[in-house]
């Protein structure tokens, strides 16, 4: 093959991917009037799961319900961002909901609701060290946005020993 039909082939498949990531954002939305979608309310419970560990309580039925809280938090959180925001928030949690965006992106191969904190651990570590900066950027938006929320709740403090503010007199 020459140069200009490998250009030609390179081309054809970027618009290919477009395309079909466009639709997949069409047909399977992150956020559905400004709420998570349920794959975009799986994958952020395992990512909340994975960049928290050790910060959720012991029990199965307590964790359970704090992750639901902090999904909840999260959703309550992102129908604050501006509209330009929880477009882009929606296209990357559309993306990831599907198979090839969350391998491409990620390189996790397990689904998020089947993927261990461990695999979910890893793929942020070699994310966060990508030489991709899209990669970097998805990695910093799902770990900033589950701190955030899990950090600005009161009810987590004692969790992480932080005593609350302090007086000042």
């Amino acid at each position: 093959m020459n140069r200009r039909r490998w250009l030609q082939l390179g081309l054809g498949a970027a618009v290919l991917l477009g395309v079909a990531g466009a639709g997949v954002a069409l047909l399977k939305p992150g956020l559905v009037d400004g709420k998570l979608s349920p794959s975009a309310r799986s994958l952020m419970r395992a990512v909340a799961l994975a960049v928290l560990d050790g910060q959720w309580p012991e029990s199965a039925i307590e964790r359970g319900a704090r992750l639901d809280q902090q999904v909840a938090q999260i959703e309550a959180s992102v129908a604050k961002f501006p509209a330009s925001v929880r477009a882009e928030l929606s296209q990357v949690l559309s993306l990831l909901s599907t198979a090839p965006g969350r391998l491409g992106l990620t390189g996790l191969k397990s689904d998020w609701s089947e993927a261990t904190a461990a695999e979910i651990q890893s793929a942020f570590a070699a994310m966060s060290i990508s030489s991709i900066a899209t990669r970097q950027q998805v990695y910093r938006a799902l770990r900033d946005l589950n701190c955030l929320v899990f950090f600005s709740d009161a009810t987590n403090w004692p969790r992480v020993g932080y005593p609350g503010p302090r007086q000042i007199p």
